[in-house]
């Protein structure tokens, strides 16, 4: 395998990390916002800002990024840097990892907030997540050898499979210090970072081919099957307080455009 392999870029890439007030990219508000800006010609160089997000840090935010209210009393407002941080963007493609998921919807709320349109149509997004998930194996017998040391004998079979399974979570438990060791607090956790959300904040996820709603009294129903059936609901969550990503994927689902899972073509 070459080790010289060099990134070729034809204008500046901005590698970015938001550090926020939550998971809601419609509500919650960039704390801090850090950037790597890399040239085509080699240079490379960072900076940050700390924001204060005109509300309370919640606790759990804090506890994750080591951001309170105090360490920001004094620090801008988003308003006041929108303008030095779009210059910052202007002309460059962006890259970050679960940038498209989180990062990204985010900051586009905020400078929608601040009445800048951001980003421009032909801005280029590398996810360095989504190329993670797609070229490191993901299924139960890599997990196996991960978390195991083993190959995963039987596989496919329902009990191999659900033993290997069992495995795997111990194994995980084993090797990640910092994850919760109750139910609870696992549970929240696969939450937090499932890779099957369709949109950032989790409202809809990949179940096979279709996306499904994650809330309210559709839950686990399709977009396709609510849209046929229940499109006076769908009406409502796009007048209610959800997240803008959300809404865009439902209302162009309503008008006929639905998600398609990567590789796969539409069947609309």
């Amino acid at each position: 395998m070459s080790s010289d392999r060099q990134l070729e870029l034809t204008r500046p890439l901005i590698v970015f990390d938001l550090e926020t007030t939550g998971l809601d990219t419609s509500s919650d508000r960039i704390v801090e916002l850090g950037l790597v800006r890399l040239l085509p010609g080699g240079e490379r160089s960072s900076r940050s800002w700390l924001v204060h997000p005109g509300q309370p840090i919640p606790a759990a935010a804090s506890a994750v990024h080591g951001i309170r209210d105090e360490d920001v009393a004094g620090s801008p407002r988003w308003e006041d840097i929108a303008v030095e941080v779009f210059d910052c963007f202007a002309g460059c493609d962006v890259s970050g990892f679960n940038v498209e998921r989180f990062d990204l919807p985010l900051l586009v709320r905020e400078f929608q907030r601040a009445e800048i349109e951001f980003p421009s149509a032909d801005i280029g997004v590398v996810d360095s997540f989504s190329l993670f998930v797609r070229r490191e194996p993901r299924d139960l017998a890599a997990a196996v050898s991960l978390y195991c040391g083993r190959d995963h004998a039987g596989a496919h079979r329902a009990v191999a499979d659900a033993e290997a399974a069992a495995d795997v979570l111990l194994g995980q438990l084993r090797r990640y210090q910092d994850l919760p060791q109750d139910v609870s607090g696992l549970a929240r956790e696969c939450r937090r970072r499932d890779p099957s959300w369709v949109d950032a904040a989790g409202k809809l996820a990949w179940v096979g081919e279709e996306v499904v709603l994650t809330f309210g009294k559709h839950a686990q129903k399709s977009l396709r099957t609510l849209v046929a059936g229940e499109p006076d609901y769908l009406a409502w969550v796009l007048g209610a307080d959800f997240p803008e990503d959300t809404k865009t994927i439902i209302a162009a689902a309503l008008e006929g455009q639905f998600p398609v899972p990567e590789g796969s073509s539409s069947r609309d």
